[in-house]
């Protein structure tokens, strides 16, 4: 009996070894990998095939339903980076090309006033983190696809936003911008928005993760290529789609 216990132990020891040496010699070499956008290369391969999957499965015509937040509900801030206190709506602009590897493309400087202008559009969404958390929010616009369509811009593969200092940016596939539900939204919860908010136009797009719904918008150019994303250069999933 001893000696059957005392074969099953060395049995089970040498499997648990073998298994701790395949983990630290797989570990070590995912580690030693070429990394591309902060993430060892086999991982960013996995992120990129499962966004690919995403995008593959997303469904233009699916709406996204949410109840409306509570009255006088305060809005979770979540990050300030791109943001500034110190901007005047009244002498914002948004920039915006309509084939940013085309030299000779129009070049859109619009006012708040000339957005506010356009179809306006009411949306009860919920806004989700890859941090867990998610709220209800309202929000007020133009959708993406009625502004592509009062200034007639091409479409393209891709969509790339910018912050007024550039330092903080996102990009999207052309058809979850064209969404029924994606606004460059001006108002939040019936109210203009807060500086903190994302004031005076930020991005709502409700089958992406709050990642990519950049606040303070202050560029948008069209482009046929990929642009910069700073979370998917820092790791994270690029389609980001829910």
């Amino acid at each position: 009996m001893n000696a059957e216990l005392k074969r099953r132990s060395t049995k089970s020891f040498a499997v648990l070894l073998l298994f701790i040496i395949i983990f630290i010699g797989t570990w070590t070499w995912l580690k030693r990998q070429p990394g591309v956008d902060e993430t060892p290369k086999p991982f960013r391969q996995v992120l990129e095939l499962n966004g690919a999957i995403w995008q593959a499965l997303f469904n233009p015509t699916r709406l996204v339903h949410s109840p409306p937040p509570p009255e006088k509900k305060i809005p979770r801030v979540n990050g300030t980076l791109g943001l500034s206190e110190n901007i005047n709506p009244e002498n914002w602009r948004l920039e915006v090309t309509g084939d940013d590897e085309d030299d000779n493309s129009p070049h859109l400087s619009l006012t708040l006033r000339d957005l506010q202008a356009l179809p306006r559009t009411d949306s009860n969404t919920q806004l989700r983190c890859v941090e867990g958390w998610s709220e209800n929010m309202s929000f007020a616009g133009v959708k993406f696809s009625d502004f592509v369509q009062a200034y007639k811009l091409k479409t393209m593969p891709y969509v790339g936003l910018e912050t007024e200092d550039g330092n903080y940016y996102v990009s999207v596939d052309i058809e979850s911008m064209m969404h029924p539900q994606t606004l460059l939204a001006y108002e939040m919860n019936g109210a203009p928005l807060l500086p903190r908010n994302g004031a005076p136009l930020r991005l709502v797009i409700p089958t992406k993760y709050g990642i990519k719904n950049l606040k303070q918008i202050s560029r948008i150019f069209l482009s046929a290529t990929r642009p910069p994303d700073f979370w998917a250069e820092r790791g994270y999933d690029w389609f980001a789609g829910l």
